[in-house]
């Protein structure tokens, strides 16, 4: 069986170059393998070799989809890849979004196969688990070690046209896909084996999960807003400046509370955004573009609302897993009900 040849995509960040500030970093080939690549190499063994290494920032093939898609078709193609692999990506937002994109035009425009990894939150799940194979993974890096064994094995068997079981079996999140197969038992004994199980409250695989969607009731109107007390909540990453509380630019674990009492309006002297996400100059600025401190206070002298709660609460929605975004929801909540407030604005990016 011949060695398979393998060509790789990685971020800016992953080959070396730099973090957010090279972000805007376009699109190079490199020979040989970088960063990542060291894992995968050593989870392939003798049966595949990474030739090639393709590095793009995310913020430049995000920004320039299709001209960064076309440049990277072309530096693949002399290298006759037998499967190109990207990642993983873990739960960085962007970096997922490209590893998805690129794996995508990859198969359907060169004919090649494709595997990338990403943490089931990434936003680059929901756009292209149904066009590429994902394999799961952690949140963060420090999953490497065990992500790219699982990579590996579902990039040997595509290389070789060998059949790909299921997603329970290959570790590759579910495509919302469909395969005929031929069971032991018909239908309906299955689904009375799964009632019975259930009603004995035993374990049981279902075959057709359904969505689950966690349903917030609003609450009822503001009926007098002169009335109320105001807070400002954000994921848009506003924070002192110098970040005293170092609040991650993506993947926060934290969030900041702080004072805004004594500013009526803030300025680049005194605030910054933490946030990798989104270009950061009109939010450095003028933070106020992003929580309109200076709106609501004139508005609070104006009688138009009651009063503006004197902190602010903000961390960055840059890839934070769900969990931890509840997790400071529900903190903050608490605060926010013992603070008095009556409502709440949320701003994004």
């Amino acid at each position: 069986m011949k060695k398979l040849r393998v060509v790789h995509y990685i971020n800016q960040f992953y080959a070396g170059i730099g973090g957010e500030e090279k972000a805007d970093y376009p699109p190079e080939i490199r020979e040989g393998l970088i960063g990542p690549g060291q894992a995968l190499q050593a989870a392939f063994k003798e049966e595949a070799e990474i030739v090639a290494t393709v590095i793009c920032g995310d913020s430049y093939y995000n920004e320039n989809m299709e001209e960064s898609k076309s440049q990277i078709l072309e530096m693949i193609r002399p290298y006759q890849p037998d499967i190109f692999v990207a990642g993983p990506a873990f739960n960085a937002g962007r970096y997922g979004v490209a590893c998805g994109d690129i794996t995508s035009h990859v198969q359907n425009e060169l004919h090649i196969p494709g595997v990338t990894g990403m943490y089931v939150e990434n936003p680059g799940v929901d756009l292209y688990k149904k066009e590429v194979y994902i394999i799961e993974t952690k949140n963060s890096a420090a999953d490497m070690r065990k992500a790219a064994p699982k990579m590996a094995k579902l990039v040997i068997k595509l290389g070789h046209h060998q059949e790909v079981g299921s997603p329970e079996e290959e570790h590759y999140i579910k495509r919302g896909l469909r395969k005929n197969y031929f069971a032991d038992k018909r239908g309906s004994e299955r689904a009375v084996d799964m009632l019975l199980a259930k009603l004995r409250k035993e374990k049981f695989d279902t075959e057709y999960p359904m969505p689950s969607f966690d349903r917030v009731s609003p609450s009822p109107a503001i009926k007098d807003l002169s009335q109320s007390k105001i807070a400002i909540v954000t994921s848009g990453g506003i924070v002192p400046k110098g970040n005293p509380d170092h609040i991650e630019s993506s993947s926060a674990s934290k969030y900041g509370t702080y004072d805004i009492s004594q500013f009526d309006d803030l300025t680049d002297q005194d605030h910054e955004t933490a946030h990798g996400g989104y270009d950061p100059v009109f939010a450095n600025e003028d933070s106020d573009r992003v929580i309109p401190v200076d709106v609501l206070k004139e508005m609070e002298k104006e009688g138009m609302i009651g009063s503006l709660h004197p902190y602010f609460y903000t961390t960055t929605g840059n890839g934070t897993a769900v969990a931890n975004a509840k997790a400071f929801a529900t903190e903050i909540a608490i605060d926010l009900k013992n603070h008095g407030v009556d409502a709440v604005i949320l701003t994004s990016t």
